[in-house]
């Protein structure tokens, strides 16, 4: 896989510990600022990609009333106190 060059700017301290990371795991800085990008990068796509799906639920109108979850919340934890306190 090719790669390209992204300059960043880090604070003196990042960059020193993240040269001390890289001495401890016999890694280059330059390896563990693109991994962390790209979990990063990754994770953040995921949450967007979740917040236009719920969205588009929504739109389409497949939603809960807050009220009917909340009551159903109510019920699975006073079924659960229930059967904490009687077994």
């Amino acid at each position: 896989m090719g790669s390209t060059t992204l300059t960043v700017r880090l604070t003196p301290e990042i960059k020193r510990r993240l040269g001390e990371l890289a001495d401890r795991t016999r890694r280059t800085r330059s390896f563990l600022a693109g991994e962390a990008i790209a979990d990063y990068v990754a994770r953040e796509l995921a949450i967007v990609a979740g917040i236009e799906r719920g969205l588009e639920d929504m739109r389409a109108g497949h939603v809960v009333p807050h009220e009917e979850v909340m009551a159903d919340v109510d019920a699975i934890v006073d079924d659960a106190r229930a059967r904490k306190e009687g077994g």
